[in-house]
């Protein structure tokens, strides 16, 4: 089931220099850590003059819709799914 959700969220990454790319390796939601397992997509956009990143995560039972101002360094959860249908 998806939800959709604006809650703060703790994410941590890892920076491939070699590759020049961050990926969101961790995620602590509600006191729970959340392994990721994979990345999907990730895109950008602005709203003003703040830019924001988008990333796509799955762990094993989670889904995730993660959002980053770059502005604040904030980290928010979007949107959340188990993969059972609504």
């Amino acid at each position: 089931m998806i939800q959709k959700i604006d809650a703060p969220i703790s994410v941590d990454l890892y920076f491939d220099h070699k590759l020049r790319k961050v990926f969101p390796r961790l995620v602590i939601w509600e006191g729970r850590e959340y392994l990721i397992t994979k990345i999907g997509l990730h895109h950008a956009f602005r709203e003003g003059r703040i830019l924001y990143h988008v990333f796509s995560v799955e762990s094993p039972s989670l889904f995730f819709r993660l959002v980053f101002n770059t502005e604040s360094l904030h980290w928010r959860v979007q949107e959340i799914a188990d993969g059972e249908p609504n």
